[in-house]
C-alpha cells in the first residue's frame, strides 16, 4: 500500500476531525477575505446579510460526509442568495466545487447529478452578471472556466467513488470467502469425523461380536472338548489382532508427522513390540497393509466361517475394477451385515452372501434364515445408517428388511465404473458362479457355536 493510499484511509477514519478542521481552515482563510473583497458595498443589514451567506457557505462542509445532500443544498442556497442580491462573487466561493466534489463522493447518485446540474446552472449565472459587468467576451472566458472546474471536482469525485466501492466491494468478497472457508472446513471436518466414526464402529463392532460369540461358545467347550476351546481362544485372537491393527492404520492418518516421536510413534504412546526390540539406531519401518476392497469378501465370508458361522458365498457376473473407496463399502457392508447377523439372527442361522455383477452396477446381498423382525434390538445401532451413509457417497443404495418365509435380508446396489460400455456389451462375458459350500455348525445348549 503506498503513502497515498494510508493518507487517504486514515483521513476516512477520522473523518468528524479532519472535516472540522478543514471548515475551521477555510473559514479562518476566506471569510475575511470576503467581507474586505465588499469593501463599503455592503453597508448594515446588507452586511449583516452577506456574513450570513459567508457562515452558511463554510459551515455545512464540517457535515458533508455524514449528510452530503443536505451540505451541498445548504451551501448552494446561500451562495446563490448573495450572487442574486447583487453582491460580486466572493472568494468563500470556493467552497462550493468542493461541496459538489464531497456530493459526487459520498452522496446518492441522483444528489449528485442534480448537483452538477445546479453547478452548470450557477456558472452561467454567475456568466450572465458578468457579461452585465465586463462584456460579453470576458463572461463567456469565465463561464467555460468555472464550468470546467466544476466538471473537474465531480468527475474527481466519481473516480473517489469509483475506487471505493471497488475497495468495498473486495473487501465484502473476501469475508465471504473467509466464511466460505470456514464453512467448507466444517462440512470438511463434520465429514471426516463421520468418515472415521463409520470406520471404527466397523471396526469394533465385527471384531467385539466375533470376539463375544467365541467366548461364549469357548467357555461351554472348555468343559466338554477342549480342543474346540483351543480353536475359540485362537479365533478370538486373531480377530483381536486384526482389529488392532485395523485400528492402528484408522488411528495412525490423525498422527502429525512432524511431532511424532522417534520411531514414528505419537508423543506420550509406546511404539509397536516389534520397533521397541529393534536394535539402537535402525529406523523403523512403517508396516502398511491395504485397505479392504471387494476382493476381500471371499476371505471376510471364509474367517467368518471359520468362527462358525453356517455362511456360503456365491458370485455371479464377471468383477470388474471398483475404485478404492467403492470397493471398500462393499466390503463394509458385507462386514456389517455379517456382523448383524452374528447379533441378531439366533442360534445357528444359515446365511448367504451372493456378490453379483451387473452390466452397469454392482450388487451385495446378505440373508438369513434367522429370527428376522422378531429379534431384539437396543435401538442405539448404527449399522444401518453406516450402511446408508456409505452407498449414498458412491451413488448407491441400501435396503433391508425381513425375507419372506422368515429371515432377514440386506441388498445393497452400486454403479460401476464403465457403465455405458458395459450396457454397449462390451461385458458380455459368460457369467461366473462360485458356490463355496457352508460349514456346518451345531449350536450347543449354552448358546455357543461348536464346529
Amino acid at each position: 500500500m503506498s503513502w497515498w493510499d494510508r493518507l487517504w484511509r486514515w483521513e476516512d477514519t477520522h473523518r468528524l476531525g479532519v472535516d472540522v478542521t478543514i471548515t475551521v481552515l477555510l473559514g479562518l482563510a476566506l471569510a475575511p477575505a470576503s467581507i474586505a473583497a465588499l469593501g463599503r458595498r455592503a453597508p448594515g443589514l446588507d452586511a449583516v446579510f452577506v456574513s450570513l451567506c459567508i457562515v452558511g457557505v463554510v459551515v455545512p462542509l464540517a457535515w458533508r460526509r455524514t449528510h452530503p445532500t443536505a451540505s451541498v443544498t445548504t451551501i448552494y442556497t446561500c451562495a446563490l442568495l448573495h450572487v442574486v442580491a447583487g453582491f460580486p462573487v466572493l472568494p468563500v466561493d470556493a467552497v462550493v466545487p468542493f461541496a459538489l466534489y464531497s456530493v459526487a463522493l459520498h452522496g446518492p447518485r441522483w444528489a449528485h447529478r442534480t448537483a452538477l446540474a445546479g453547478a452548470m446552472a450557477g456558472a452561467l449565472l454567475v456568466g450572465t452578471w458578468l457579461a452585465l459587468q465586463y462584456g460579453r467576451p470576458a463572461a463567456a472566458l469565465l463561464t467555460v472556466f468555472v464550468a470546467s472546474i466544476f466538471l473537474v471536482a465531480w468527475a474527481f469525485g466519481l473516480v473517489r467513488r469509483a475506487r471505493r466501492e471497488h475497495l468495498e466491494a473486495l473487501v465484502d468478497r473476501t469475508e465471504r470467502l473467509e466464511v466460505e472457508r470456514d464453512q467448507q472446513a466444517m462440512i470438511a471436518t463434520a465429514a471426516e469425523r463421520a468418515r472415521i466414526a463409520r470406520e471404527m464402529h466397523d471396526i469394533v463392532a465385527h471384531s467385539l461380536s466375533v470376539v463375544i460369540a467365541q467366548a461364549d461358545g469357548g467357555r461351554y467347550a472348555a468343559a466338554h472338548d477342549t480342543a474346540a476351546a483351543t480353536r475359540a481362544l485362537g479365533t478370538i485372537a486373531e480377530t483381536g489382532r486384526a482389529a488392532l491393527t485395523d485400528m492402528r492404520r484408522l488411528l495412525g492418518v490423525l498422527r502429525e508427522t512432524p511431532g511424532a516421536a522417534p520411531g514414528g510413534a505419537a508423543p506420550g504412546i509406546l511404539p509397536p513390540a516389534d520397533e521397541r526390540d529393534a536394535p539402537a539406531g535402525t529406523a523403523a519401518v512403517a508396516t502398511t497393509t491395504p485397505q479392504p476392497a471387494v476382493e476381500d469378501v471371499e476371505a471376510l465370508v471364509a474367517q467368518m466361517r471359520a468362527s462358525g458361522m453356517r455362511v456360503s458365498f456365491v458370485r455371479l457376473g464377471t468383477p470388474r475394477h471398483l475404485p478404492p473407496g467403492a470397493g471398500l463399502t462393499v466390503y463394509r457392508i458385507a462386514q456389517e451385515s455379517l456382523t448383524n447377523v452374528l447379533k441378531h439372527a439366533g442360534p445357528d442361522p444359515g446365511v448367504t452372501v451372493m456378490l453379483q455383477w451387473h452390466p452397469a452396477a454392482v450388487s451385495l446381498e446378505v440373508s438369513d434364515d434367522g429370527r428376522g423382525a422378531a429379534a431384539d434390538a437396543d435401538g442405539l445401532g448404527q449399522g444401518l445408517l453406516g450402511m446408508r451413509e456409505r452407498a449414498t457417497m458412491f451413488g448407491g443404495t441400501v435396503t433391508a428388511g425381513p425375507r419372506p418365509g422368515g429371515g432377514y435380508r440386506v441388498r445393497a446396489t452400486l454403479p460401476t465404473p464403465g457403465a455405458r460400455d458395459a450396457a454397449d456389451g462390451t461385458d458380455a462375458a459368460p457369467a461366473a458362479h462360485t458356490t463355496t459350500p457352508p460349514r456346518r455348525t451345531t449350536q450347543d445348549p449354552a448358546g455357543g457355536t461348536t464346529p
